[in-house]
């Protein structure tokens, strides 16, 4: 076979005013000489008249390729495949899902709780058991859908069975006066202990379908995009408008009046209007759910853990090498810190004190429309529940704005750079807590007509900040899970581990707001005011830590990296 010799090759390099290709060519003779001598074939072909450089195994020569060849036996790698951008949509739809039944639990779920009977000062203990959930399940889901050797992927049997846990945990809580008067729960406004039974059981095991669900989402995304950090903010983003989708068809459900009417066989004497509402719209949760389940499933082409042990992306690289051996999930989530360098710490505090003003919000949301604004109580009148439909009609519109910041996130990322924007972002927070604050005080010190509503001023001041805290809450929901899963790369952790990891600094200040958010209410009156003071500090903090922690700087050489 006729090929270029090595004198015309010399002389080519020669005639090249730059050095480096001169050097260049010299080691690529001298290899392609080593080539000959090992029988591996000549890297030179004859294409159109001319001698061109290809990679053996490849139809079509690329540099990537050749770069990416093994020094001691120049053969092809194939390059990663990119998943098409609608395939991560529909593979990040079950988001849609799960979340329409996560803004039915937060807009609907703490007023109800009240009805049943547990004090408002105790009410945020019932959301312990969510941190603690997933405390324990997302780092283990985690951790075991990285080495799940199951044929259909690692991640989908996780997000069906998580699924599944959702459907029945809505179930149960939407059936839960049903199934306490059935048990023997006293009705005339008595406590009913066994609906509460039934209702924190359901409410636990919705929390552990919803971290079951959501990681391996997450993770399996991660898995589709590869290292490619700009890939992975899109496929998050998608992931924020899915929630953001299934925020707005959530609060619109909780906010609607008259579900009751449309299935009239939700009304039964343990179950008035209010609490038939609430099952009504929890019914078609499990249909919104099944349907971007089955979508998710579908969509994703998972390659299943490798014979040889390794864990295999979309592409079939090997990521991560798997000892025969593994400690047990939670130890080796803890040990894992000790490698966690200082730009995944930085990441874990900021999300930590995010979550700390966040929480207070999410637990108290329509509690304190109805509660403060409206100045309504759960078992008297209806003021309380229709301050409570207006503080949903206030998320929806948050989910609106959540939603549209998703899709111009990664721009904005580009060009302030992803923890300028997140700092940003959790100062605006800061901001509008500040200002319920001050309607709060201003509410409290005002007497209302003799219809006791509030003036329109002080419910459309409310709307437009609950509007406006959508912008951050798509930054919380997207940065921080790019961030990690870009960090912890070079360290060789499973995205399901890196995810866990994330999660830790999610739910350990969930658990000090669920713990400590209620007692102080109660200490300073009774309100939520003070809880939303203590998110209002933590976000400004949040905002600073961002700011100068992240600086920008690394932010844009990463970019530069992809």
């Amino acid at each position: 076979m006729e090929r270029a010799s090595p004198i015309s090759s010399y002389r080519f390099a020669v005639g090249c005013s730059n050095s480096f290709r001169f050097f260049l060519f010299l080691s690529l003779e001298r290899e392609e000489r080593e080539r000959e001598r090992e029988g591996k074939g000549s890297w030179w072909k004859r294409s159109g008249g001319e001698w061109r450089m290809t990679v053996p195994g490849r139809h079509r020569p690329s540099a990537a390729a050749a770069a990416a060849a093994e020094a001691g036996g120049r053969e092809a790698v194939a390059l990663p495949h990119k998943v098409p951008r609608r395939q991560l949509l529909r593979v990040a739809s079950v988001a849609c899902g799960v979340q329409f039944g996560w803004a039915l639990q937060l807009s609907l779920l703490t007023p109800y709780v009240q009805e049943l009977g547990i004090p408002h000062q105790w009410a945020s203990l019932v959301w312990l058991c969510g941190p603690l959930s997933g405390l324990i399940v997302q780092p283990f889901v985690g951790h075991m859908s990285d080495r799940c050797a199951s044929p259909f992927g690692r991640r989908r049997p996780y997000i069906v069975a998580g699924a599944a846990a959702i459907s029945t945990a809505v179930l149960l809580v939407g059936f839960s006066a049903d199934i306490g008067s059935a048990l023997g729960d006293p009705g005339g406004g008595e406590t009913r202990y066994r609906a509460i039974a039934v209702y924190l059981l359901g409410f636990w095991l919705l929390d552990v379908g919803n971290n079951t669900t959501q990681g391996p989402c997450r993770a399996l995304l991660a898995d589709l995009t590869g290292k490619d950090h700009r890939r992975t903010r899109v496929a998050n983003a998608y992931f924020s408008l899915f929630m953001a989708l299934g925020n707005i068809l959530g609060y619109a459900t909780g906010s609607f009046s008259r579900w009751f009417s449309i299935f009239p066989f939700s009304v039964t004497p343990a179950c008035g209007i209010n609490c038939a509402n609430l099952k009504s719209a929890f019914l078609l949760d499990v249909v919104i759910l099944a349907i971007t389940t089955c979508i998710t499933v579908v969509s994703a082409k998972e390659t299943p853990l490798s014979s040889a042990g390794g864990l295999m992306d979309s592409a079939g690289e090997t990521q991560v090498q798997l000892n025969t051996e593994h400690e047990a999930f939670l130890w080796e989530l803890i040990g894992s810190c000790r490698y966690l360098t200082l730009p995944i710490w930085m990441v874990l505090i900021v999300t930590a004190l995010t979550w700390i003003g966040w929480f207070p919000f999410i637990l108290f949301d329509t509690d304190w429309m109805g509660r403060e604004i409206y100045k309504g109580d759960p078992n008297e009148g209806s003021n309380y529940q229709t301050g409570v439909r207006m503080g949903a009609s206030g998320l929806l519109l948050n989910s609106v704005v959540l939603g549209c910041t998703s899709v111009v996130l990664e721009k904005i990322c580009r060009k302030w750079g992803a923890g300028l924007t997140w700092g940003i972002a959790n100062i605006l927070m800061f901001l509008c807590f500040l200002a319920m604050l001050i309607i709060s005080s201003w509410a409290k010190n005002k007497e209302y007509p003799q219809n006791g509503l509030p003036p329109d001023g002080v419910v459309i001041a409310s709307l437009v900040i609950f509007t406006i805290l959508g912008a951050p809450l798509a930054v919380t929901y997207t940065i921080p899970y790019a961030m990690i899963s870009a960090r912890t790369e070079p360290l060789g952790f499973g995205q399901g581990l890196a995810m866990g990891i994330l999660n830790l600094a999610i739910v350990i200040p969930q658990v000090l707001v669920s713990v400590g958010s209620g007692p102080l209410d109660q200490l300073f009156g009774g309100g939520n005011s003070p809880a939303f003071a203590v998110g209002a500090l933590a976000a400004f903090v949040s905002g600073l830590v961002a700011i100068i922690g992240l600086p920008r700087s690394q932010i844009a050489g990463q970019r530069g990296q992809r």
